[in-house]
């Protein structure tokens, strides 16, 4: 009990001790994850010139543009077009703001009444744009679409945004003037000309084996030109690949099944019925290569010419009567036997006109389209029945309806083309019917008045059933590639990856450079997962994993880290070295000269005296010599009959004498020369401008870290 009161009457100091504790154990997680202190939060993905950029409004943005972009853009190319966009305009609402530059309510409309001047929905009888039919295509959307009316607010926000720019750039132009001072300048530039005699001792007369450059003379040369060896941080990595792919017996069992449809089946190796007509002999041939054959590649019915057919094998299939087959043959990743189904002659080019009326739903439908299906279908039927009493209002239909705008401008027009290129139900339409014919399609794009203007040339078509089986490997092949992948990867954590790699035939591939936010890896493509691992902080230098890429599997080892800041002495070897060794040979060059004319220098270094004419400081090359702007530049710090010193130049030590000094022409007047430099900086605003601003800007990226990718 006495123990019990005590700590009752200490209880003051219990507290501040656990307290103290505590907060002991915060300081020393924070300081153990240093991030917590000094990073962004982890919902930031990058500041601007003290602008947040938040995760979430970041991921939505780049789930727009992966909707834009299509199944084909990476995640990381998507990722990347949405910084690069977020970048921009981040840099220059700074400048905006700066100045106070924006675009009111009355210049937006003007800039849409520009911007949609052409476009069908928004004029008048006349053919002026009305600004009242375009209050109203908004107010409609904004009832009736909410997904069309914020793809309107977008595009209003694009509008704006790139006349703010080209108000921003307009303004640093007209800042910009070409002086007469500056036009006489360039003139001179140009103008003055110098001939020169001259020796060079070319740095390659000396053998790089006799030039000795140490490891500190490059350290010493990164660290007196730190700008340009500065380097983000960088993973080395090697790997070993495991490709599952067939093998040859499994090609052979791919083959062996086909043979089973090319010849038929009543009894199988066990015995039992198992009954399989023969392909050539089937009628319903759709349904024999989609369910009974189960074919990888489907049936087509769409004729084709002898182009059309695998090129190895196309006058084989080519010549084959109806009903006859060809195969198995290998072609682009698969095994096929094809069946000559029909033959007919088509024409191998048309030229048509069409009218487009798409539907709600219509693939590649805009929205302002508001038409059901029944109701764009009522309205093709109708213009089709004014059209065939009075084909003229073709034309006027196709301004006033039609959607393709591929095609409005041409009269709706669509001129010689070849078979197969437009969708199938379309194709069949302008192919298949008489020079002519008028007719309403659907396709996935809406309805269309097609009219038949021309065909010509017919030639023989095949309509060809493929069975077909995609060449890859067997349960039994891809289970011993899963076994030596996995044996690879055990072994190689207790011995050295090279030579046990060599051991067993594999090939090593080296992958030096890889920056945090890369996403391919040469020679396996697009593999994200592989860079996150190498820059993961409990990723050591020595450790490998296994990744699952497509086809197989890689073992990758991480080789390196090189951190960001200078360039290390090992990676600038290649550019610096020579650049220190032609400083060294220089240096032994002038050591060993004491000469003070072209002629004994020539005589000394076993070479001659050459000439050059014509050389003026705008285009600083020498005759024989290359690129030499340092050369030059002496030359017209010489007078006419001087003799320079030894020179450094680019490829060699030189002596120069002038022969002749000859000045530019003087113009009376240098207004047209100070008008080209005006229009010089002007293109330079729009090729240079961006670029210098977002270098000065403040930009903290944190997309490693905040894991958008």
């Amino acid at each position: 009990m006495a123990v019990l009161n005590k700590i009752r009457q200490r209880s003051l100091f219990l507290i501040l001790i656990i307290a103290l504790a505590l907060f002991s154990f915060v300081l020393a997680d924070l300081f153990k994850n240093s991030d917590a202190l000094t990073a962004k939060s982890q919902n930031i993905v990058a500041t601007i010139n003290g602008k947040d950029l938040s995760r979430e409004d970041f991921l939505q943005k780049v789930e727009v543009a992966q909707r834009q972009m299509g199944p084909n853009a990476t995640n990381t190319q998507v990722m990347n077009r949405v910084w690069d966009q977020e970048v921009r305009q981040a840099v220059m609402e700074t400048q905006y703001e700066e100045l106070s530059i924006s675009v009111e309510k009355d210049q937006m409309r003007d800039l849409l009444k520009t911007a949609l001047a052409t476009s069908p929905e928004f004029l008048n009888e006349a053919g002026i744009f009305d600004e009242n039919k375009l209050n109203e295509y908004i107010a409609n959307l904004k009832e009736t679409s909410t997904v069309g009316y914020e793809s309107w607010i977008n595009y209003e926000k694009q509008v704006a945004s790139n006349a703010l720019q080209q108000n921003y750039f307009n303004l640093v132009k007209a800042g910009l003037t070409g002086t007469l001072a500056e036009g006489e300048l360039d003139h001179k530039l140009e103008g003055n000309k110098v001939d020169i005699k001259y020796v060079q001792v070319a740095y390659s007369s000396i053998p790089d084996s006799t030039v000795t450059v140490s490891k500190s003379d490059i350290s010493n040369y990164i660290k007196s030109n730190k700008k340009k060896y500065e380097v983000d941080a960088s993973r080395d990595i090697r790997f070993v690949e495991f490709k599952e792919v067939a093998s040859i017996e499994d090609e052979n069992n791919i083959k062996a099944e086909l043979e089973t449809y090319v010849n038929g089946r009543f009894v199988d190796q066990t015995g039992r019925k198992d009954t399989i007509v023969a392909f050539s002999q089937v009628k319903n041939n759709e349904e024999y290569i989609n369910a009974i054959a189960s074919s990888d590649i489907k049936f087509n019915n769409r004729y084709v010419f002898k182009s059309g057919l695998p090129i190895p094998f196309a006058d084989s299939i080519y010549k084959l009567n109806e009903g006859e087959v060809f195969g198995p043959y290998k072609d682009n990743g698969y095994f096929k036997i094809s069946k000559v189904i029909a033959v007919k002659q088509i024409p191998d080019s048309a030229k048509v006109r069409h009218i487009l009326l798409p539907f709600i739903g219509a693939q590649s439908a805009g929205p302002d389209v508001n038409q059901t299906e029944a109701e764009a279908k009522k309205t093709a039927d109708s213009l089709l029945t004014i059209l065939k009493s009075n084909k003229s209002k073709f034309t006027e239909f196709v301004t006033a309806f039609s959607s393709d705008q591929g095609s409005v401008a041409n009269e709706g027009r669509y001129d010689w083309h070849p078979y197969n290129t437009m969708v199938p139900e379309f194709n069949d339409f302008e192919f298949e019917g008489k020079v002519g014919d008028l007719g309403v399609v659907k396709t996935i794009f809406g309805f269309h008045i097609i009219e038949i203007e021309g065909q010509k040339d017919k030639n023989k078509a095949v309509q060809v059933g493929t069975i077909a089986r995609v060449i890859e490997p067997s349960e039994t092949t891809s289970d011993k590639v899963f076994r030596d992948a996995s044996n690879f990867e055990i072994n190689a954590s207790k011995s050295d990856f090279d030579a046990l790699a060599q051991e067993s035939n594999y090939v090593v591939r080296p992958v030096n450079g890889i920056k945090v936010l890369d996403e391919s890896i040469p020679g396996v493509g697009n593999q994200r997962p592989i860079v996150r691992w190498a820059f993961e902080e409990e990723t050591n230098v020595g450790d490998l994993k296994r990744f699952n890429v497509l086809g197989g599997y890689v073992i990758a080892q991480l080789v390196a880290k090189h951190e960001e800041g200078l360039m290390s002495v090992e990676d600038a070897t290649a550019s610096v070295l020579p650049i220190i060794r032609n400083e060294k040979k220089a240096k032994i060059i002038r050591d060993r000269v004491s000469v003070s004319t072209l002629e004994d220098l020539a005589a000394a270094e076993s070479t001659s005296v050459k000439t050059a004419t014509g050389i003026n400081m705008k285009n600083p090359t020498i005759s024989g010599a290359g690129r030499e702007p340092i050369i030059v530049g002496s030359a017209f710090g010489l007078n006419e009959g001087e003799t320079s010193k030894l020179i450094d130049g680019t490829n060699g030590v030189y002596m120069l004498l002038v022969t002749k000094v000859i000045p530019a022409v003087a113009l009376d007047n240098y207004q047209a020369a100070a008008n080209r430099v005006e229009q010089q900086k002007a293109s330079a605003v729009n090729t240079k401008l961006y670029n210098a601003l977002k270098d000065a800007a403040k930009i903290e990226d944190n997309r490693a870290k905040t894991q958008v990718q």
